[in-house]
């Protein structure tokens, strides 16, 4: 799995004109399912964005979770994170996991957020979805299961 973690002052997502989930403070999380990926990349990344400690402090240090300043969570499905560009001008997305295994490890990711007690907004699976976000600082961090499990063990 692959995630790109934006912490933002706000963020929504629209489709089609409706506003379908909306967030203050908190994270936007991008996330891509490739073939390989399962319930442990699920859990691992999840547990990682969770405890992710990127907000301020009261010295100004990036040293609280999006939990710990009741923050929230948007989760967009982005399958484009596994586009590769090496060859030619447009990408080829043979490393995206079909939609039919892709959308239940994005489904299995999102409750695990919430079972860890963050409130988490969605895009829709498959949709064309307009994503708006507020930068907060900016931070933007990624996460690639493959190499932080790897790096684990």
């Amino acid at each position: 799995m692959r995630a790109v973690i934006q912490r933002v002052a706000s963020a929504s997502v629209t489709i089609a004109g409706e506003e379908v989930a909306a967030i203050k403070s908190g994270l936007l999380i991008l996330l891509g399912v490739t073939h390989e990926d399962g319930e442990a990349e699920v859990d691992y990344l999840a547990a990682k964005c969770a405890g992710l400690r990127i907000f301020r402090d009261d010295e100004d240090k990036m040293n609280r979770s999006v939990a710990d300043i009741g923050g929230e969570v948007i989760v967009v499905s982005q399958f484009t994170l596994y586009g590769d560009c090496r060859k030619g001008k447009r990408p080829a997305f043979v490393d995206a996991a079909p939609p039919d295994t892709a959308i239940v490890l994005y489904e299995q990711f999102v409750e695990r957020l919430r079972q860890a007690g963050l409130r988490v907004g969605t895009g829709r699976f498959g949709a064309d979805m307009q994503v708006s976000l507020l930068n907060d600082g900016p931070v933007t961090i990624l996460m690639d299961t493959a190499e932080m499990m790897k790096k684990k063990q």
